[in-house]
């Protein structure tokens, strides 16, 4: 079952059918328990409408915060030793990478997200920029992981090489996240044999492409969301990305109108372009 946020309205799909709910406050709608039963249950009750042009375009988030997991693929933690030497930090990946503490780091809040279609931004002072597929959590007030969705966590790699205490800069800022279609409800945990893939296409031919299995991350997600909230709250509810498998090589950058189209069956596919905002002053 597919929720998707839609203006003042929800749309839930189910079995090929949409349904619209009354107007509503997407915060307390989606941070509940149980959320798939509920929404089950409540829609039964929405009008049923045709799919309406745009559905999934707005990403699924109001006022909760995004938060990133990281190093939790071997790939990843290659990828971020790798980009780290020359600054003398390679083997801090490693040892977060086996360490009882996973990394967590805030990504960004609902203004700095991308729906599905919509721009992500590469910053102008960093020269070598990457998507990273995230399979992204939402989870409830009380820390009950209620729904799934795909989040790109954009990065600049030259910033973060640089020094690892860049890292806040190399993630955030305006539209350096995309996140939709939708939210997934389930009465059950998603399958850890779930693939995501990616690929980029560039003046109409795909420049990259590769695809992980989520049973390749190394923390369950339980734990992750133990750690993210310990000594936060989130009166709104919280999305957690939960970290990378799949990293373009070195050679790799996005330029601008890039497409970035990443897919996690049964949940969809998000896709977005890169841009460059035009009104930065140096």
């Amino acid at each position: 079952m597919r929720l998707y946020k839609h203006g003042s309205f929800a749309v839930v799909e189910k079995n090929s059918e949409y349904f619209q709910s009354p107007e509503l406050n997407w915060n307390s709608l989606i941070n509940r328990e149980d959320l798939f039963f509920y929404i089950d249950k409540d829609s039964a009750t929405w009008r049923k409408i045709k799919k309406p042009k745009e559905l999934g375009s707005e990403p699924p988030i109001s006022n909760q915060e995004i938060w990133a997991a990281g190093v939790t693929y071997l790939r990843s933690k290659m990828a971020r030793m790798d980009e780290a030497k020359q600054a003398g930090g390679g083997d801090f990946y490693d040892r977060v990478y086996e360490a009882r503490r996973p990394e967590l780091f805030f990504k960004a809040t609902g203004a700095r997200t991308a729906g599905n279609r919509g721009t992500v931004n590469i910053r102008k002072d960093s020269s070598w920029n990457v998507p990273e597929p995230e399979l992204t959590l939402f989870i409830n007030t009380l820390g009950s992981i209620e729904a799934y969705t795909i989040g790109n966590d954009m990065s600049s790699r030259s910033i973060e090489g640089e020094n690892p205490l860049y890292l806040p800069q190399a993630k955030v800022y305006d539209f350096c996240a995309g996140m939709g279609p939708c939210l997934y409800l389930s009465p059950s945990s998603l399958p850890m044999k779930t693939i995501i893939s990616m690929w980029v296409v560039r003046n109409k031919k795909v420049v990259f492409k590769n695809e992980v299995s989520i049973d390749r991350i190394k923390r369950k997600f339980t734990e992750l969301v133990e750690y993210l909230y310990r000594e936060c709250s989130f009166p709104a509810g919280c999305f957690l990305m939960t970290g990378t498998g799949i990293v373009p090589p070195d050679d790799f950058t996005l330029v601008e109108e890039d497409e970035i189209h990443i897919k996690i069956d049964p949940i969809g596919t998000l896709i977005n372009f890169v841009g460059i905002r035009r009104d930065q002053i140096f």
